[in-house]
């Protein structure tokens, strides 16, 4: 029994005592945390898709620039097949081109009596017309094979390409003339051959005969005089004699320098020069002559 002491229950103290005690605090802190994790999370997934947007709009960006370039290309692709494909006129050095390609493939191109015609027309004595008749038309051959030494050295020595050989007789067939087309990559390749071959009228192409005709005698010792002359990528050679047989040696230079022979091969040989160096008709256009 002591005199002065409190009534009523004793007052809780402690952890454990009600009021503003530290559970309740530790409550609100945790409810504070999460509300501030979650704002972290929204704010980062904010970021996150601001982010994949702005990465999503650059990769637009980019692909839409190399579709446009693309599409650009393209068109201007197709513009130019058009305007390549469509007719136009013929530049100036495209009729060149078309004119020297045309006359290059005539050699294979053309038939043979094309290239050497069945008649040739010349001029004889006292301006009379007159026409060389073809006797026969000999195989293609390799150029050196069928002309003289010095001058297959020069040929083989340019790419000579191959040589083509037909023989006529004048019109009253005294005279049998042997014409002989060597065929060169294009006029630059022919005018370099002509400036080397040898100054010799005693060498050239060689004489070629066809048994059964009033040709059968005329081989290479037969021979009168040889010659050239010179026509886009060709050089047309000739050699001429006496249809009787006789040499060269058995003939006075006076008649060979005055006689009608060499006039009348000269004749011949140009006339075939000619027909292969013929300018074509040229196109207007790319596609004809509509433009």
């Amino acid at each position: 029994m002591s005199g002065g002491g409190s009534s009523g229950p004793p007052r809780l103290s402690g952890p454990g005592a009600p009021g503003r005690g530290t559970g309740l605090r530790g409550a609100r802190s945790w409810s504070g945390a999460k509300a501030r994790a979650a704002g972290a999370r929204a704010a980062l997934e904010r970021a996150e898709l601001e982010r994949g947007i702005r990465y999503r709009t650059l990769f637009l960006l980019i692909m839409g620039t190399i579709l446009a370039v693309a599409a650009t290309d393209v068109l201007l692709g197709v513009v130019g097949v058009v305007q390549e494909t469509r007719s136009r006129p013929l530049t100036v050095a495209e009729r060149a081109r078309y004119a020297e390609q045309d006359i290059a493939r005539r050699w294979h191109t053309w038939r043979a009596d094309t290239v050497f015609p069945s008649e040739i027309e010349y001029v004889g004595l006292a301006r009379a017309e007159q026409y060389a008749r073809r006797v026969g038309i000999a195989a293609e051959a390799p150029c050196a094979s069928v002309v003289d030494a010095p001058v297959g050295g020069v040929l083989r020595q340019h790419g000579c390409r191959t040589l083509l050989r037909a023989t006529y007789v004048d019109q009253t067939s005294t005279f049998v003339i042997t014409v002989g087309v060597a065929v060169l990559a294009d006029e630059e390749s022919r005018v370099a051959t002509a400036a080397d071959l040898p100054v010799d009228d005693r060498v050239g192409v060689r004489p070629v005969s066809f048994p059964g005709t009033v040709t059968e005698s005329f081989g290479a010792a037969q021979r009168q005089r040889t010659g050239w002359v010179g026509a886009g990528p060709y050089i047309v050679f000739s050699t001429a004699g006496y249809a009787d047989g006789r040499t060269r040696d058995a003939v006075p230079l006076e008649e060979i320098t005055h006689s009608e022979l060499w006039p009348v091969a000269q004749s011949v040989a140009g006339r075939v020069a000619r027909i292969l160096a013929e300018p074509p008709a040229i196109p207007r256009c790319t596609q004809g002559n509509v433009c």
